[in-house]
């Protein structure tokens, strides 16, 4: 009985060998078939390596940027427009910048189909009504747009000194517009003070930028439209209708003016003029009779007589031929002389 318990003892432990033999095997087929699978997608990945590090090596920048290049982080130049290279897998990275570009932010509107999200405010219509609520210098309210344009002018400071540029300039724009307008009555504001008020906050603007080191220059700040607040507006559209009216009126009156005072003028200064030339004619008229009378008694002082008789001839030469009739009187004689009418022979009546 012994004999034959120990020999299935030892069969059931070949079997149960076998069968970890079996299991062995199958397991080390399993790891090599893993370990081909492995060696097959290794080439595989270093390929897709190879191809992704050759596509990050490369880079383009637009004619109107500088690309600013930062390895690992930390900044390392700055790149002109053009096709360029640099070190792949993240080790460079570039950020292109429009530096020649010109940007604008628009207060109180939006433009459609903006694509810089700090363009306009992000807030929606209630954001975008805040913006232009503005009280004036004498307590009045009025609803103020504008336009900034800008350009960047140092990308390095635009990138890395100040957080959100673009949306600080936007509360820089903002806070100035209001002390501008702050400074200043709502006539001002909305009819003769709009250039002053570009200027002085365009100045006032640049010069937090600078302070902040922002990186940006502006190039203009444009003043859109500037109205009263909605439950006044009829009013103030009366007023200004006035204004207007009152306006055009003074420039009617400067017209007629300017029409009928250039006349006046003219016509005196003609006059004068004329009076200035009869002058002078008598003066020198009368200065020639007298020059003329003194030589005349010269030679009269000379030959009396014979300065007598042509005086005498002179004047009648002047004189006869104005008279239309002549009668002839010699003093020899007690009748008149019948004389040829020598004014018939001219065709003219006696």
């Amino acid at each position: 009985m012994s004999s034959k318990n120990d020999s299935k003892d030892t069969w059931q432990d070949i079997a149960t060998d076998s069968d970890n033999l079996q299991e062995i095997v199958s397991k080390g087929q399993s790891k090599f078939k893993q370990i081909s699978l492995v060696g097959r997608l290794i080439p595989i990945a270093l390929i897709l390596l190879i191809g992704f590090g050759i596509m990050t090596a490369w880079y383009t920048v637009p004619s109107d940027s500088v690309a600013v290049v930062q390895r690992f982080g930390k900044y390392l130049k700055n790149v002109e427009p053009g096709l360029h290279f640099k070190l792949p897998l993240g080790i460079d990275v570039t950020t292109i910048v429009p530096v020649k570009r010109q940007l604008k932010q628009e207060f109180g509107f939006t433009t459609p189909g903006a694509k810089d999200p700090y363009q306009s405010p992000r807030g929606g219509a209630q954001e975008t009504k805040l913006e232009t609520e503005m009280v004036t210098g004498d307590l009045n309210a009025a609803l103020v747009e504008w336009v900034i344009q800008y350009r960047i002018a140092d990308p390095v400071k635009f990138l890395f000194e100040v957080r959100e540029p673009s949306e600080t300039l936007r509360y820089v724009s903002e806070s100035v517009m209001r002390e501008v307008v702050g400074d200043r009555t709502v006539d001002e504001v909305i009819t003769i003070g709009r250039q002053e008020i570009e200027v002085e906050a365009l100045t006032k603007m640049q010069g937090l930028s600078t302070k902040y080191a922002m990186g940006i220059s502006i190039d203009q700040v444009q003043l859109k439209n500037i109205n009263p607040p909605k439950p006044v507006q009829a009013s103030f559209n009366e007023v200004n209708q006035a204004q207007q009216e009152k306006e055009k009126l003074i420039n009617e009156a400067r017209r007629d003016y300017n029409k009928v005072i250039p006349l006046a003028e003219g016509e005196k200064d003609q006059r004068i003029r004329e009076a200035d030339g009869y002058r002078l004619k008598r003066v020198n008229e009368a200065e020639g009779d007298a020059a003329r009378f003194s030589a005349l008694f010269a030679e009269y002082s000379k030959a009396p007589e014979v300065t007598r008789r042509r005086i005498y001839i002179e004047t009648l030469q002047t004189v006869l031929p104005k008279i239309r009739s002549k009668i002839i009187i010699d003093e020899k004689t007690r009748g008149i002389l019948p004389l040829l009418n020598l004014s018939s022979l001219n065709g003219e009546q006696p």
